[in-house]
């Protein structure tokens, strides 16, 4: 069987700090953080905090926060960059069909 990092999500995140022993309260006292900046770490980019999170659990940032990494500069769709499934004229509507 091969053994395999597991994917970092919300939940594994949150599993890993409470195996060990660690409140996400008390670790971002530890660090002078405030506690509500990660409190809101699932949904809004902190990139102080998810260093600090990413090397707690020992892997780098891109691994633990894939969806985020890597920074990119420009928010427009690059169809050389991204997949054909990230435009929205990926899949063709009823509408646009009947179009």
């Amino acid at each position: 069987m091969e053994n395999r990092k597991p994917k970092w999500d919300r939940h594994s995140i949150l599993a890993e700090f409470r195996r060990r022993g660690v409140r996400m309260s008390d670790f971002a006292a530890e660090h002078g953080r405030n506690p509500k900046s990660f409190g809101t770490i699932w949904t809004k980019y902190n990139r102080i905090n998810e260093k600090l999170i990413a090397d707690f659990l020992g892997d780098p940032v891109e691994v633990v926060f894939p969806d985020r990494y890597p920074i990119r500069a420009t928010r427009i769709f690059d169809s050389r960059r991204d997949d054909k499934k990230s435009s929205e004229k990926a899949a063709a509507t009823r509408d646009r069909v009947a179009a």
